[in-house]
């Protein structure tokens, strides 16, 4: 049977009582932007992630931009984030006028290599963007180690992380400011652009409410020249209809993720990457190569609250990811390749010097082997097991 990446309507049909009722409550008040709509999402969403402050943004992307204003990060800056990402982590920095220092991944959790950063810092340095890729925390000891010791902030990029913990605590809540997108794909999906900024620091909490309206405190007085990131009343009052399910969204993914694992690591060929390399990542695909692995799946670390907002796979050999991409679209099996090129790579930021391109190895061989199946919530039994039937036939046809 067809098997789609994603199936928004699968997890907002159900709930269209709801959300027609979140409508109707809007629309009589009059109140489309901001006002008590936002601020009871603020309180929820906070209360969800254990956050002091949550501000309601525009998107995932403008909480970035929006955290770096709020930091005073701008022209002269250096900014480092990973090179394996979605483009929004870097593009932010570049429109703040501050330049993005790309760093090397782990290849097994996918995150920011904190050894490779290091080597990166110079004295322009003035913050670092760790992303929580996938839905499992960076290394978050070691970031905030290295932010302390060259007085970086920290601004984590957690948009495809909402829940997901690091050691107990949530992600977003360790660095300076943490930022969330409610993208309808996202694991908390808005019906439209949305996004959050949450800190724990009141001044910088100030700083944001009023640079994300226009730099306005109070009305028509402006100190600072920020921008438009309000959110929506409207989607405020739809993503308050999901806050209540999402531990079960969390849950099925979690459950589905253990199913791929548990029932791939039966085959012949396919392997978890081990999580003794991450640290050193050299040794990783000396290792995979010896035991023949042509498929290595991802891993959950145990000090992680992993939220599988992908479940990503890596397919080594040349060409052999492309090859499993086509293979799962002839039988109908969505898939996607998170992410086919590294921020060094784009053409827009092939005008930055090479020291801020260098040493991303790691990442040009992800973005040569990443694929990402079907892991949602709603995705049936039947369906899950149409996927590890077609991952089997490919790999040992």
């Amino acid at each position: 049977m067809p098997v789609p990446l994603l199936d928004v309507n699968a997890q907002n049909h159900p709930l269209e009582a709801e959300f027609t009722a979140a409508f109707h409550r809007v629309f009589k008040t009059g109140h489309f932007i901001m006002g008590q709509e936002v601020t009871a999402f603020e309180s929820e969403i906070a209360r969800l992630v254990g956050a002091r402050h949550a501000l309601g943004i525009s998107s995932g992307t403008d909480a970035i931009l929006l955290a770096l204003m709020a930091l005073g990060i701008g022209p002269g800056d250096e900014v480092l984030c990973p090179a394996f990402t979605f483009f929004a982590t870097a593009g932010c920095i570049a429109r703040s006028g501050a330049t993005p220092v790309f760093v090397d991944v782990c290849p097994v959790c996918f995150n920011l290599d904190t050894n490779d950063a290091r080597k990166k810092v110079t004295a322009r340095t003035k913050a670092i963007v760790p992303v929580h890729l996938f839905g499992q925390s960076a290394d978050l000891d070691a970031i905030q180690n290295l932010a302390s010791e060259h007085g970086l902030r920290v601004i984590e990029d957690a948009a495809q992380a909402l829940g997901a913990t690091y050691r107990g605590r949530s992600v977003g809540t360790v660095g300076d400011f943490g930022c969330y997108s409610f993208f309808p794909s996202k694991n908390l999906g808005g019906l439209g652009d949305g996004g959050l900024l949450v800190t724990e620091d009141d001044a910088l909490a100030d700083k944001a409410r009023s640079l994300r309206n226009h730099g306005m405190n109070p009305k028509y007085y402006h100190a600072d020249i920020g921008g438009n990131f309000r959110l929506d009343a409207l989607q405020a009052a739809f993503l308050r209809v999901k806050i209540p399910h999402y531990g079960h969204y969390t849950a099925m993914r979690q459950a589905n993720a253990v199913y791929y694992t548990e029932t791939l690591l039966r085959e012949t060929g396919i392997a978890e990457a081990e999580p003794e390399h991450c640290k050193c990542a050299k040794g990783q695909d000396d290792h995979l190569a010896t035991e023949g692995v042509k498929v290595v799946l991802p891993v959950s670390y145990p000090h992680n609250g992993h939220i599988w907002n992908q479940y990503t796979l890596r397919v080594r050999g040349a060409g052999q990811r492309d090859a499993l991409r086509t293979h799962l679209a002839s039988l109908e099996i969505g898939c996607e390749i998170y992410y086919p090129l590294t921020m060094d790579q784009q053409a827009c930021f092939t005008h930055l010097p090479e020291s801020s391109r260098q040493g991303c190895e790691v990442a040009h061989r992800l973005a040569q082997e990443v694929l990402s199946i079907p892991v949602y919530p709603e995705l049936q039994p039947e369906q899950r097991e149409e996927v590890v039937a077609a991952i089997v036939s490919f790999v040992n046809p």
